[in-house]
């Protein structure tokens, strides 16, 4: 591995730095972003059956916005469901754009790299080719200038595509992932809005 980042020359080391932190968000995103985490099944229901039982309290309200991002959309609904219907829809609107905020959170970095990586290999490219044009003189080429210039070449404008291809494909499915969430979460807020003003049974 040394010798390849050796052969690499420093142009790599850009792309080394944006892979570590390519790799470290795609797994904080895969444990933030889980389903379970973020929707958990049967929670309107577990909500709408506290409700019926004990009524609005503090207990309840606290473990809604402190189990799960949904759950911090309801508590903010229930907060204002004595009033009218469309206060109850703006304070879960409120809370829903809050909570799509953390979900997107480091979805932007991590697009970035996806893009900027090839560019990095590509400045890679053209530095090797740089080598390799200065490695020509009119007493004739060095062997080993030019071999180096070749391999910078080479080797960074592969590892720029090693290095984009995972992050986009891991950003185009957290982007999808954090969308359907998003959807499910409002689907959900709308039908407690509905039941909470007798609406649906």
């Amino acid at each position: 591995m040394l010798a390849l980042i050796e052969a690499a020359g420093w142009p790599i080391w850009p792309l080394i730095l944006a892979s570590i932190i390519a790799l470290a968000i795609i797994i904080e995103r895969a444990y933030s972003l889980r389903t379970q985490q973020v929707v958990p099944p049967g929670l309107l229901e577990q909500t709408l059956d506290n409700l019926r039982r004990h009524g609005l309290n503090n207990d309840l309200l606290r473990a809604l916005s402190e189990g799960s991002p949904m759950g911090r959309v309801f508590a903010a609904g229930l907060r204002s469901m004595n009033g009218s219907r469309e206060l109850m829809k703006e304070s879960l609107e409120e809370a829903g754009r809050a909570v799509a905020h953390e979900l997107e959170r480091y979805l932007t970095a991590l697009g970035t790299i996806a893009t900027v990586a090839p560019l990095l290999g590509l400045l890679g490219t053209v530095i090797g080719m740089v080598e390799i044009f200065g490695a020509q003189s009119p007493s004739g080429s060095n062997p080993a200038k030019l071999a180096h210039g070749i391999s910078v070449a080479l080797y960074n404008t592969a590892f720029g595509l090693i290095v984009a291809i995972p992050s986009m494909i891991f950003y185009r499915y957290y982007r999808a992932k954090v969308d359907a969430m998003l959807v499910e979460m409002e689907q959900q807020a709308l039908r407690l809005v509905d039941i909470v003003h007798g609406e649906r049974k």
